[in-house]
């Protein structure tokens, strides 16, 4: 498994529900096509996966 994350809002939130807007944001991503470099561990999976129709994960060594 890969150390970090690059993690890159690719879609919108507009019209999505409060709890999937609140996932993105906790991931810190604000605007459209921000990325993100976090750590790999199992929470950030977790979220992830409840927003991967929103995001594209790619990752780093």
């Amino acid at each position: 498994m890969a150390k970090k994350l690059a993690i890159t809002l690719t879609r919108s939130v507009i019209g999505r529900p409060e709890d999937q807007r609140v996932t993105v944001r906790t991931l810190g991503l604000r605007k459209m096509h921000q990325t993100v470099v976090l750590e790999d561990n199992a929470a950030i999976r977790g979220m992830i996966n409840k927003v991967a129709h929103l995001v594209t994960v790619q990752e780093q060594n």
